[in-house]
């Protein structure tokens, strides 16, 4: 879909949603709907951060005024840490999970076994209702109990595996050690933590094409890796249909540069649970035009110094007050029993003043005083991190 048909039909929604869900109402305030013809245009809107989700349900349960619909119309409701809940939309494949779990190679017919979570998140709701919509049984397992379920696999014979990557290594090292006949899975579709290439080649080197999906409880199937007309896989994701993704500065609602690492914010507006440019907390970068890097880290930097609280808007503001700066890194260590900040500032023309300058902008939005360091562009690495706590855990 080019991005003209994207933002034509983002607009229609968001039209339609203004009269329906009181958050996203407020959420675009007096915001010109035409406005909005091309992805620069969504800074026009305000990030939905994950902590003002929790808020305003708290405010005004049970969704925060979000959901465009009542309560009753959805199938499924469900609770994830930090007093967050989420509903399911009702209809085929609510959560995108289809797309990603064919790109794995996964058909009609195939059985599929579960492993991510039943108990009251959705992880194992959104890959199952994917399997359902491709024609694929389902084996309900969930992450625990693992030799029964050796003992389902080696009898039901799925073919796929959908969980966590280090859970299908146990699996396989506990069935090897066992005896436990579980050759009949194929593939697998794993998402949840880390897939090193190490991981990946064991798992590949039993025979089972192994394929990653980066999703959260709240949007559902974000992207997914896809192979080329080789068969071979192709760097980085591709990003789900039917959503919009940007990357922005950690703490703020501004795009990063291209190819820099920042957060990802996505909007999602099918189905009655709307987020609009909801900020995940995750760390990714742009692979190509439509492809993301994957999970790259949390976003989530903010440090405590001498006992004020440091945000990483509280940085990239320093940055907007002094655009001749480029990449900023605030560094907090332990010196002689105290903290100390050292923020590093990348500049084609570093000059004492500008220096001086800086150091004074840092203690005005921080109220802590902090050294400033001006280093070469480029010079900082592009890991998406704004603040850097190296002060030794108690």
């Amino acid at each position: 879909m080019t991005d003209k048909a994207r933002f034509e039909a983002l607009r229609a929604r968001l039209g339609e949603l203004i009269g329906r869900s009181k958050a996203v109402a407020r959420q675009l305030g007096d915001l010109d709907l035409g406005e909005l013809l091309g992805p620069p245009d969504l800074a026009l809107i305000p990030v939905l951060r994950k902590s003002a989700i929790a808020a305003l349900q708290s405010a005004e349960p049970p969704f925060g005024a979000l959901a465009a619909a009542p309560t009753s119309a959805f199938p499924r409701l469900f609770a994830s840490p930090g007093g967050i809940y989420e509903p399911e939309s009702a209809g085929r494949d609510p959560w995108g999970a289809a797309k990603a779990l064919a790109a794995a190679g996964v058909a009609a017919g195939d059985i599929v076994v579960n492993c991510f979570s039943y108990h009251l998140t959705p992880g194992g709701r959104i890959l199952e209702s994917g399997a359902l919509a491709l024609g694929c049984p389902v084996i309900p397992a969930g992450p625990g109990n693992t030799e029964q379920l050796i003992a389902a696999i080696a009898h039901l014979r799925p073919s796929v595996y959908c969980g966590p990557p280090d859970l299908l290594k146990i699996v396989l090292d506990k069935a090897h050690a066992t005896g436990a006949d579980v050759s009949s899975l194929k593939k697998a579709l794993v998402s949840g933590s880390a897939l090193p290439p190490s991981l990946r080649a064991e798992l590949e080197s039993q025979a089972i094409k192994t394929r990653q999906t980066y999703a959260t409880a709240d949007l559902g199937i974000i992207a997914y890796e896809t192979d080329g007309a080789d068969g071979a896989l192709l760097p980085g994701m591709l990003v789900n249909d039917d959503l919009i993704v940007e990357i922005v500065t950690p703490g703020t609602d501004e795009p990063v540069a291209a190819g820099k690492v920042g957060e990802v914010v996505v909007t999602r507006l099918q189905g009655d649970y709307p987020l609009l440019r909801f900020a995940t907390g995750d760390l990714s970068a742009w692979a190509s035009t439509d492809r993301l890097k994957g999970w790259m880290g949390r976003a989530d930097q903010s440090a405590k110094v001498r006992g004020l609280f440091v945000h990483p808007g509280q940085i990239a503001e320093v940055g907007k007050r002094h655009p001749e700066l480029g990449a900023l890194r605030l560094v907090v260590r332990r010196e002689g029993e105290q903290d100390v900040m050292l923020l590093s500032a990348e500049t084609a023309s570093p000059s004492q003043a500008l220096k001086q300058a800086v150091a004074t902008t840092l203690q005005a939005l921080t109220k802590l005083r902090g050294e400033v360091a001006l280093v070469d562009s480029g010079a900082l690495p592009n890991d998406g991190k704004i603040i850097a706590d190296e002060r030794p855990t108690p």
